[in-house]
């Protein structure tokens, strides 16, 4: 099984077509779902739709209809899934179709169980899932899981504090996510606690004391139960069994007279015992329990990229340092803009993304080579020739998926950034690069599926002029016929005053040229990146120290 690969396409087919039985350490998912949206709408109900449940791009939208119909048979039905499924999944989701009917919410459960069902077959004994979500449909998924690996193989919910609050007039205002975390097989999995930087507010709270050694906190010297040993006998006048309801010492008589002379205990007010002093020194900081407040993403942090759905990098990087190994392999399903991608190599992990939109894998692809430099991260799914690529400008989503798909043969960003479908003011896509005196250019991309001839090219030639552009790029499916090209040798040429060179103006590629030729734009040197630019990341073996406390 390859790694550290990206796969396009839908996942239930890739982890059926390519992810091996027991194969993985560690599954994180961040299935978007359209919380937002009004609860009668979501449940409303949806059985005399003809669309199918589906997915596109940012839209979060599942309906019911003949294909979520067609995965509630396989789900439930043993003749269709042949014993693949838990028999608990089978009664559990005719019951939550039974209550909630045939909508929105139905048909993403059913989506998502027979996803959950396939991931469960990939991971190894000893591997983890966190399923990340909110509070819209946690509750249902839990359900989903609980009956996949059985309620014993829960773990933790976590609650992740992801914003701060926000005025609304009819209800609390929302402010956590939710991570389900489950272990294939609980006595086997791989789990290592994480420490937490500490906050003031939880200094103050917790290391209260203070000496000239600094400050710190109070601990028991006693642990239930009496004894019979010398751990159980008075001790300079304090009798452990008369503490409570009986207790005795937790270290003998001689490590709590060494303890005494070093200034380690704590002598309270008469008719108390003594306590251990326990520096916050000492302290490799916090464990981390299960509500995680400490993390966050700024709206102008240099982390963010435009991906309204990205998570911390943090957040990723504690799940995978608390249930893989270095070595381990990762798999995220819905990849969006590779965060868990990126963690898991800056930890030292293999990984596998899947993602169901072009505009994800060129997110992604930009990303990893702007942290670690990698310049040719394998896309398995694309098209590679020219008929491939016809067959996706001619499926459903055709469009946008090519639109997406051919912006990353050339290295450019959607326009308006990463979440708008379509062109704007006739273009597609844009390049960036700088000039002399540090000025910023622009390269503007026009990307066509279909029939095109050379008013498209006077077009684009006129968007150049209107928009002060250097540089116009002309990606087509079909060839250029002879009038376009004479069309754009008109346009002239752009002098670069920085590099002393002159570049065509308009320049026209075919997808064969692209693909079969290997061509690229002939575009000025140091073009800025098109996406906004990931920070550098290296691994090393302090920051897996810190992360492992």
């Amino acid at each position: 099984m390859k790694t550290n690969v990206l796969y396009y396409g839908d996942n239930l087919d890739i982890l059926r077509g390519y992810i091996p039985e027991e194969s993985i350490d560690l599954v994180y998912l961040d299935p978007p779902f359209n919380s937002n949206r009004d609860y009668n709408v979501i449940f409303k109900d949806e059985s005399g739709r003809k669309s199918d449940a589906q997915l596109l791009a940012f839209e979060d939208t599942w309906h019911w209809g003949p294909s979520a119909e067609e995965t509630y048979r396989y789900l439930t039905n043993t003749a269709y899934h042949g014993g693949r499924v838990p028999s608990a999944l089978s009664s559990a989701m005719n019951a939550v179709r039974l209550a909630l009917g045939t909508n929105q919410m139905t048909a993403y459960l059913v989506e998502m169980a027979v996803r959950l069902v396939e991931l469960h077959r990939a991971l190894r004994r000893s591997g983890s899932l966190y399923l990340h979500c909110d509070p819209t449909a946690s509750h249902y998924l839990k359900l989903v899981l609980d009956a996949i690996f059985g309620p014993g193989c829960f773990q933790n919910e976590i609650i992740w504090r992801r914003t701060s609050g926000h005025t609304t007039t009819r209800k609390w205002p929302r402010i956590h996510d939710v991570l389900l975390f489950y272990a294939k097989d609980p006595d086997k999995h791989s789990f290592i606690a994480q420490k937490a930087s500490a906050s003031e507010g939880w200094l103050e709270r917790e290391y209260r004391h203070e000496d000239k050694r600094g400050r710190y906190s109070l601990a028991d010297l006693t642990a239930a139960g009496t004894r019979n040993g010398p751990s159980g006998q008075p001790w300079r006048g304090v009798d452990p069994a008369k503490v409570g309801a009986g207790r005795h010492w937790r270290y003998l008589p001689e490590t709590l007279d060494q303890l005494d002379q070093d200034g380690r205990l704590y002598w309270p007010p008469k008719g108390q015992y003594p306590k251990l002093k326990q520096y916050l020194s000492d302290s490799s900081g916090a464990t981390v329990g299960d509500i995680w407040a400490d993390i966050a993403i700024s709206r102008t942090s240099r982390e963010r990229l435009g991906w309204d759905t990205q998570k911390p990098l943090a957040l990723l990087e504690r799940v995978i340092a608390a249930s893989s190994k270095p070595g381990d392999i990762v798999l995220d399903p819905f990849c969006g803009c590779g965060t868990a991608l990126v963690a898991a190599q800056k930890l030292g992990r293999r990984w596998i993304g899947i993602d169901v939109t072009y505009l994800s894998i060129a997110v992604m692809r930009a990303r990893l080579r702007d942290a670690f430099g990698l310049e040719d991260v394998p896309v398995i799914g694309q098209p590679t020739e020219v008929e491939g690529a016809r067959q996706l400008a001619q499926s459903p989503e055709g469009r946008y998926q090519f639109q997406w798909w051919a912006l990353g043969l050339v290295d450019a960003k959607p326009l308006g950034g990463v979440e708008k479908k379509g062109s704007d003011r006739g273009i597609d896509g844009l390049i960036t690069f700088t000039d002399k005196n540090n000025e910023l250019q622009s390269v503007l991309v026009s990307v066509k599926s279909g029939t095109v001839n050379s008013g498209m090219v006077r077009d684009l030639k006129g968007t150049l002029e209107r928009e002060k552009a250097a540089i116009g790029l002309f990606v087509t499916l079909e060839e250029p016929t002879k009038e376009m090209r004479l069309e754009a040798d008109t346009a002239g040429i752009y002098h670069s005053e920085l590099w002393n060179r002159d570049y065509p103006r308009i320049q026209l590629l075919s997808i064969r040229e692209l693909l079969e030729e290997h061509r690229k734009p002939n575009l000025p040197p140091f073009v800025l990146p098109s996406f906004q630019q990931a920070e550098r990341l290296r691994r090393s073996e302090e920051e897996q120290q810190r992360m492992f406390g």
